[in-house]
């Protein structure tokens, strides 16, 4: 029995090999495809963690409209409005992008310096301003106490809000008063003839704001953790709360990878690693734009006679921009 060989024709090769453009693109733009598929499933693993974890702690998890109030100059009142700044310029820097790589087709040189020079630009806005967010979110807002049991505690008072009266929560600062009650001091060179460096001693010390809220009967403690049909955290009375202030071990002022004000630490933790995360894309965003701006300018891409190089990062900066959204919403808005 013979086999059945497949003889190739002499007019028509059995295999183009690398002359073959799946799509209709280069070499460069499926290799930027394939990296931004395989980075797009390592942000969807993040969030996929980030959703079931929030889903296990629901009833601790922080509400996003009283931890992300900061706005430069304004502090606390306008819950998400500087988060909406940040978004809407990192999608507008997308926009410019799309018209420098139109310019870009169009052999357009000045037009695609401008607007590579407004995406740049968007772009280290952004990433400024994550940078301003971070360092609120680390110092904090308000102060909190943690208990021996791992609880966090906040402060609040009522106030009227749009005719009701509402508890609102209040910083330390509002209602602590006296002396700290010890002698602890954060050791600094001006403060010692030996330095070393050591933790921050916090503002006030426990005994100082049990005292401070004895004193101050409008004061109220409530919980971290939320009553899920009014979607509010739990207000203690005052016998409770001075019962659960009696257990506090540690002042907490802000947020870092221990330790939380505004609630579970773990919240913190996400925050940290996605948002930074991101900020890291966007910051390499930014520094080959710089490169393929100056790229730009010098006239490389005039003399090679196409933009590629161009298109090429914009498809890496509108993926950036896409995840940002995903990020945005998950975060700040659901």
């Amino acid at each position: 029995m013979e086999a059945n060989v497949a003889v190739p024709s002499e007019n028509k090769p059995t295999w183009g090999g690398g002359g073959v453009k799946p799509f209709g693109a280069s070499y460069g733009k499926m290799m930027m495809w394939f990296f931004i598929v395989s980075d797009a499933l390592t942000f969807s693993g993040f969030l996929a963690a980030y959703g079931l974890t929030r889903f296990k702690f629901i009833d601790s998890w922080p509400i996003a409209d009283e931890v992300f109030t900061h706005i430069p100059f304004i502090h606390g009142e306008y819950p998400m409005y500087y988060v909406a700044f940040m978004t809407f310029v990192l999608i507008f820097s997308s926009v410019t992008m799309v018209l420098a790589v139109d310019a870009g087709h169009k052999m357009n040189q000045k037009k695609v310096i401008w607007y590579m020079f407004a995406t740049i630009l968007g772009g280290l806005v952004f990433v400024g301003s994550q940078a301003w967010e971070w360092k609120t979110f680390i110092n904090g807002s308000y102060g909190a106490v943690k208990t021996t049991d791992g609880k966090i505690l906040q402060f609040v008072k009522e106030k009227e809000i749009d005719g009701e009266m509402k508890f609102k929560q209040i910083a330390l600062a509002d209602f602590v008063t006296g002396d700290r009650g010890d002698e602890k001091v954060t050791h600094t060179r001006k403060n010692g003839l030996w330095f070393e460096s050591g933790k921050a001693v916090a503002t006030y010390s426990i005994p100082q704001i049990i005292a401070s809220y004895q004193a101050d009967p409008d004061v109220h403690i409530r919980s971290e953790k939320i009553n899920l049909e009014k979607k509010e955290k739990i207000v203690f009375s005052r016998e409770v709360g001075a019962s659960e202030l009696a257990k506090g071990k540690l002042v907490v002022e802000g947020a870092n990878l221990k330790v939380n004000e505004y609630g579970n630490t773990i919240f913190a933790d996400f925050f940290f690693f996605i948002t930074g995360f991101h900020g890291f894309h966007v910051f390499s965003g930014i520094v080959i734009n710089i490169i393929i701006f100056f790229n730009v300018i010098v006239g490389t891409y005039e003399r090679r006679g196409h933009y590629e190089m161009v298109e090429k990062v914009g498809l890496y900066w509108h993926f950036v921009d896409l995840v940002w959204v995903f990020v945005f919403t998950f975060f700040y808005l659901v």
